[in-house]
């Protein structure tokens, strides 16, 4: 499913206006990204919490030279699915 299509079954389901619906999802999506990059996490009650994982430095291999290379710490977005979305996706 496209962001656009996203978009307009938010908007049938919630009887919004298309241009409504695309702001809303725009606010949410806007509001967990600067949420996750102050540090902090987002948690919706049985859907899922978006956090940040620190990954520390490491080794790897450049696959094209096969030399080895390191790998500066990062960090990364993460999604965990909650317990009532596991459910709707199992059945």
């Amino acid at each position: 499913m496209t962001k656009s299509e996203f978009v307009e079954k938010v908007a049938g389901t919630s009887g919004l206006a298309k241009r409504d619906a695309a702001a809303a999802v725009e606010a949410v999506l806007k509001t967990i990204e600067e949420t996750l990059s102050s540090g902090d996490e987002v948690a919706f009650s049985g859907f899922g919490k978006f956090h940040v994982t620190a990954r520390s430095a490491r080794e790897g291999v450049n696959p094209r030279t096969g030399e080895r290379i390191q790998i500066a710490a990062s960090k990364a977005p993460k999604f965990t699915a909650g317990t009532a979305l596991k459910k709707a996706v199992k059945s």
